[in-house]
């Protein structure tokens, strides 16, 4: 309720997005940046609901830290926070809204997480709960999954399989890559 805003309409257009885009969007009359910092340092310092969504930790525990990484619209101190709060491992690298000019639904996090990576897009496998997430792999030539655990299934058909949780999704590292095996509640795309 804080200067005239719908929380609810704000949270609608925050998940996925960089901060500083939802501030420029929703209170265009607002010091984006300023504002920027004092709602990320709210957000660093609340703790309350942060946890991991079913099947994070097993997920990253099993990766090779060599091919993932994490990419997010979160500030790099607010993903650390989160990811302690959280109890999960933080990677060896990421991706975060520091490291790019234009958040998701850009393509340009998801093309740096690939780059940080060394492999070409169309060789990425995303996990996504967003819309904008997903738009934003889709644009970067990847596949993607969309987790049904932020945003009901039916706003997720973008991607090309959804699941309820990352605990529906077996990722298996060979000497090929990265196989997922899932339990999709459908395939978005064929």
């Amino acid at each position: 309720m804080e200067h005239g805003l719908d929380p609810e309409s704000v949270i609608d257009e925050a998940h996925g997005r960089r901060s500083i885009e939802t501030i420029r969007l929703l209170a265009p009359h607002l010091d984006a940046v300023q504002e920027n910092v004092r709602v990320e340092s709210m957000e660093i310092a609340d703790r309350r609901g942060v946890k991991a969504l079913p099947g994070a930790d097993d997920l990253l525990r099993h990766l090779p830290s060599h091919r993932f990484t994490v990419v997010t619209s979160a500030t790099r101190a607010l993903a650390q926070a989160r990811m302690h709060h959280a109890g999960l491992s933080l990677p060896a690298r990421f991706v975060s809204a520091d490291d790019v000019r234009e958040g998701k639904p850009s393509p340009e996090p998801y093309l740096k997480g690939a780059q940080l990576l060394g492999f070409a897009p169309a060789d990425c496998l995303v996990f996504e709960d967003t819309p904008s997430g997903i738009a934003s792999a889709r644009a970067g030539g990847m596949s993607v999954i969309a987790v049904a655990t932020t945003y009901p299934s039916s706003t997720l058909t973008a991607a090309d399989a959804v699941v309820g949780s990352l605990a529906d999704a077996n990722v298996l590292a060979g000497d090929g890559g990265l196989e997922a095996q899932l339990e999709p509640l459908y395939f978005a795309r064929s």
